[in-house]
């Protein structure tokens, strides 16, 4: 295996990225103040705030589900057994002994299997159970016409809430996992520049030579 520089995280799904971000943080501000948590944004407008930060990042979903498919790159999303379980102990002992991560990215898989499987599972249980209900709430006038006491707003609201600090706690754990092993900024600015280390078997590094359908530096 060589390792050569090349590009990871394609132009759209860079952008992707970060504007989810900055709408995810919006949604868990702008939540906690409809939620009452703080007062540093009045409930109408964080409501408006809320409910228009929501439905961008829905559109952004639409689009990068569509791009995912289109471009086959969702199959970096797809976990795999293989080297879970040597992750799975860097994570919980190797890393606090200063050891080397187990998993090195390669072209087909740029994700290492915990996190493919975490990534996973907010796109496929966390994402939807939040729109869901969200939208459900949202359109609650439109299609309920039951009793106050028979309405279901009080468990849509448990789920939305419940995923929401599921959300914030992958968040958290994100931005944590980017301080261990190497820098900050070097962790960050692959999804910046799009470019990062890569481990190319000799036939794949001849294949991106010949067809330059990847940047390599």
């Amino acid at each position: 295996m060589t390792t050569r520089i090349l590009m990871v995280y394609k132009r759209f799904e860079r952008l992707w990225h970060w504007s989810q971000v900055a709408l995810i943080l919006t949604l868990l501000f702008s939540g906690f103040a409809v939620r009452g948590i703080h007062h540093l944004m009045d409930f109408r407008t964080a409501v408006v705030v809320h409910t228009t930060a929501a439905l961008a990042l829905l559109v952004i979903w639409a689009f990068a589900t569509f791009w995912l498919f289109t471009t086959g790159d969702y199959r970096h999303y797809l976990p795999t057994r293989e080297g879970m379980i040597a992750v799975f102990r860097y994570y919980t002992l190797g890393i606090f002994m200063g050891e080397e991560h187990p998993y090195h990215k390669v072209f087909w898989r740029k994700h290492n299997p915990l996190q493919a499987m975490a990534y996973l599972s907010l796109k496929v249980i966390l994402f939807p159970a939040i729109w869901i209900t969200g939208l459900a709430y949202l359109t609650y006038g439109f299609w309920y016409g039951g009793t106050v006491a028979s309405s279901p707003l009080g468990w849509l609201s448990d789920i939305h809430v419940a995923a929401a600090y599921a959300i914030l706690t992958f968040v958290i754990a994100h931005v944590y996992l980017l301080t261990t092993g190497h820098s900050f900024i070097a962790h960050v600015k692959p999804m910046i520049t799009g470019y990062d280390e890569v481990d190319l078997t000799p036939a794949e590094e001849a294949y991106l030579a010949e067809t330059r359908i990847v940047p390599m530096k």
